[in-house]
C-alpha cells in the first residue's frame, strides 16, 4: 500500500516530502503527503505515516533523533552571559517525547525572574530500556558535569532533583527556594 500511495503523489510533492524528511520534520512530511491528494483518496494518518517511515528508511535518515553533540562549557557560559536577568541557578530537568528521555539544561534568572533554555542533552531513544543499555543515564551524567561547571563559572547553585532516573515531576529549584510543596 505504501508504494501505491507514494506513486500517486506528484513529483513536486515527493521532493517536498523528502526535503522535510532530510530536515527531520516528520509531521510536516506527513502533512505534505496528505495535503497533496484529493480528499476522497487521501490516506489516513497511519497510512501516511507508514509511507513517511518507509521514505526515512529508503533515504537512509534516522527516524529517531540521534545523540546530541557533547556540550562545550565555554559556549554554554557565553550563551548564559547573553541572556537577560541576573543568574540565580543552573537547573537540569528531565523531559521526554515520543522517542524517549532527555535532559534540559536551563538558566534560572532573577531581575527579571525567568528561565532560559541553554541545551538539550539526549543520548538515544528509549529502545535503550529494552536492550539493557540504561541505566545509567549518560545524559544525566553529562548534564551533571556541564551544569556544575556552568554554575561554578556563574557563582550560582546547580540543581538536578533527579539525577539517577527520569522524573519530569521532580521538585524545581525555584519552588524549593520559596518553600512550595513539590
Amino acid at each position: 500500500m505504501s508504494a501505491e500511495i507514494w506513486a500517486a503523489l506528484p513529483v513536486e510533492t515527493r521532493r517536498a516530502v523528502d526535503a522535510h524528511i532530510r530536515l527531520g520534520r516528520r509531521l510536516m512530511a506527513v502533512k505534505e503527503l496528505r495535503d497533496a491528494l484529493p480528499e476522497e483518496s487521501r490516506p489516513g494518518l497511519y497510512e501516511a505515516l507508514d509511507v513517511v517511515v518507509e521514505r526515512f528508511r529508503e533515504l537512509g535518515v534516522r527516524w529517531e533523533p540521534g545523540p546530541t553533540e557533547p556540550l562545550d562549557p565555554k559556549a554554554l557560559a557565553d550563551r548564559a552571559a547573553q541572556l537577560p536577568g541576573r543568574p540565580a541557578a543552573v537547573e537540569a530537568l528531565w523531559d521526554g517525547d515520543t522517542f524517549g528521555w532527555m535532559v534540559d539544561l536551563v538558566l534560572v534568572t532573577d531581575e527579571p525572574e525567568g528561565e532560559h533554555p541553554l541545551a538539550v542533552i539526549r543520548h538515544g531513544g528509549d529502545m535503550r530500556l529494552f536492550n539493557g543499555t540504561v541505566p545509567p543515564w549518560p545524559e544525566a551524567e553529562e548534564a551533571r558535569r556541564a551544569g556544575h561547571d556552568l554554575a561554578e563559572r556563574l557563582g550560582v547553585p546547580f540543581h538536578f532533583a533527579s539525577p539517577d532516573r527520569p522524573d519530569d515531576e521532580a521538585p524545581r529549584w525555584r519552588d524549593l527556594q520559596r518553600g512550595a510543596p513539590s
